[in-house]
């Protein structure tokens, strides 16, 4: 066994001790020993592989996979540019708070700054971007060398789920080696090698990690959350899925009214349906104002949240799992320990304002009578699309929303009370780009089988990631449902500053960007299947009863009249919650 073959038959198989389960290749020359270890080690059924030959992409379905299992998943790559690709995905999984450890080969020291092919500074390449970094020494053949390797794995592992930080996030191990880049033969073992590299007995991995959340707190001490009659709740984006599921049943034990936006899995009998478009009644909004709210999570979709929490009437409070907070408007005056949730139960029991709570789930009714039937008559539009997905969706199934106008039309059109039970949504939150959707998508999909998934995107966001759709014949393939709402361009940017008709002039080609592309055509290129739909129950169909494998519904809609539609869902608001004129 040659010394580069040493140290990736180690990192991998601490790798697994360590619990990983998911293992993601970009191949390339210098990254062949880990390519070689991985392979071994699936054949051997101790992990799953998933080669991908756009490092982007591998690195994003790394990061939907983790999203899934909360849990990190290497990403292997060669050297050079290939490393760089990680980058989106990394930044990602930093501000989303998602484990992933990025393991990437490098050149020995002594080809770097020598103008050796595909040699660039990799080490800290990322900045402080990652939550550790490590390089390792470029191995030898000597004794003494495995208790390192091991050791730096189990740090890995804790760094990228947060331990001791109490911040889940991406790692980077940078490996230098040297030729021979290839075994003498497979399955080579280590009988020739100066120490025995089996590990530590029975399968123990070689660092013990105490896990913050297998192991009961200590003494907690403060005033906890507050029994705040008038308080609302709003969920936002938070880490992992069950987070939303346990800020939710507090506000269900005081009887607080919910607003949230649509992801995570959570309790959907008091959430508001239709999203925030509830606070477009201003005038209502403010005659019947929270004394709190109560954030847990980033809240991101919408302005009119912003106004509601800027309003120096109402306190804000934050409730965060993490060691850092969501406050982008600088309004939050206390933040709470995740603890405090589950400790505060008995302290909020039914403290809610009936009356006011009463108020406030009558006004969220109100407004979805006239807010729906706009919806449904708008076929086929962004929220009529939505609407359509998220009510249709099966039972534990899961959906990975897209950026931009995508989950803003989830939150505006759905109503949580009707969607049905298990059903896990999520989304590239930490950045909320468009980039890497229909990567982590898969990976999503493939970690939560043998339930089906969905996912709901625009069609920039889907040709943003095409090479997502190139998967090899060997390789896993999920059952996922893509549907791309295709309106031909960025839809968005209508909605914002730059559609106002006194800046039409360079719109369309500036921040619209048509790309006039067949879908059908793509599709094809990559053996997935493909169709038009045009029907509202055609789609809901295709959704409640998911296929095998992957496969693409798109949706035609029109990019004209965005604004003005949800100006009109607005006004519906508004008028809806209005004082009625006496006789």
């Amino acid at each position: 066994m040659n010394p580069s073959a040493a140290i990736a038959t180690v990192l991998l198989d601490e790798l697994i001790r360590q619990g990983v389960r998911e293992v993601v290749l970009a191949p390339g020359s210098r990254s062949a020993p880990l390519a070689y270890a991985a392979e071994a080690a699936e054949r051997a059924g101790r992990l799953r592989l998933h080669v991908r030959v756009d490092e982007r992409s591998a690195a994003y379905l790394a990061l939907g996979l983790a999203k899934a299992s909360r849990m990190p998943v290497p990403v292997i790559t060669t050297s050079g540019t290939a490393v760089a690709n990680l980058y989106p995905a990394m930044l990602e999984a930093a501000h989303g708070y998602v484990p992933m450890i990025l393991l990437t080969a490098d050149r020995p020291q002594e080809l770097r700054g020598t103008g050796a092919n595909q040699t660039t500074d990799q080490v800290k390449i990322f900045g402080g971007s990652t939550r550790w970094f490590h390089e390792f020494g470029t191995p030898e053949r000597r004794p003494g060398q495995q208790a390192i390797w091991r050791s730096v794995i189990g740090r890995a592992v804790a760094e990228s789920r947060g331990y001791p930080s109490g911040d889940p996030g991406p790692v980077h191990l940078n490996v230098p080696l040297r030729d021979p880049l290839v075994p003498d033969q497979l399955d080579d073992t280590d009988a020739d090698w100066p120490e025995s590299l089996t590990g530590r007995p029975h399968g123990e991995a070689w660092l013990s990690l105490r896990q913050p959340d297998s192991h009961g707190r200590g003494a907690v001490t403060g005033s906890g959350i507050a029994p705040v009659p008038r308080t609302l709740v709003l969920l936002g984006d938070l880490p992992a899925a069950h987070h939303s599921s346990e800020l939710a049943e507090l506000a269900d034990a005081a009887g607080w009214p919910i607003m949230a936006e649509p992801f995570g899995a959570y309790r959907r009998g008091r959430v508001t349906p239709n999203g925030p478009l509830l606070l477009r009644a201003h005038d209502w909004v403010d005659d019947h104002l929270p004394e709190r709210v109560l954030i847990g999570g980033r809240v991101t979709l919408d302005r009119e949240v912003a106004r509601l929490l800027s309003n120096p009437a109402v306190t804000v409070e934050a409730v965060t799992p993490l060691t850092s907070w969501a406050d982008p408007g600088h309004v939050v005056r206390r933040v709470h320990d995740w603890d405090d949730i589950e400790r505060s139960h008995q302290a909020v029991a039914s403290c809610v304002d009936r009356a006011w709570a009463s108020q406030w789930r009558t006004a969220g009714q109100v407004v979805a009578a006239a807010a729906v039937p706009l919806i449904e008559a708008s076929w086929p539009s962004g929220p009529s699309v939505a609407r359509t997905v998220v009510h249709s969706l099966p039972a534990d199934s899961g959906m990975y929303i897209g950026s931009s106008n995508t989950a803003r039309d989830v939150d505006l059109a759905r109503d949580p009370r009707e969607i049905t039970h298990g059903v896990v949504a999520v989304g590239n939150r930490g950045l909320a780009g468009i980039d890497g959707v229909i990567s982590s998508a898969i990976g999503f999909a493939l970690a939560r089988a043998p339930h089906p998934a969905v996912a709901l995107v625009g069609d920039l966001t889907f040709l943003h990631d095409t090479n997502a759709l190139l998967i090899g014949p060997h390789e896993p393939r999920p059952d996922l449902t893509i549907v791309v709402m295709n309106d031909n361009g960025g839809g968005i940017f209508g909605t914002l500053e730059p559609g106002r008709d006194s800046l039409s002039g360079p719109y369309e080609r500036i921040f619209a960007t048509p790309t006039d592309t067949n879908i059908s055509e793509l599709c094809a290129a990559h053996g997935i299947e493909h169709e038009y739909v045009g029907d509202a129950d055609v789609l809901a169909d295709r959704i409640a009863n998911p296929g095998k494998g992957i496969r693409v519904c798109e949706v035609r809609i029109s990019r004209d009249g965005q604004r003005e539609f949800r100006a009109e869902l607005g006004a519906a608001a508004a008028a809806a919650l209005a004082p009625k004129p006496t006789e």
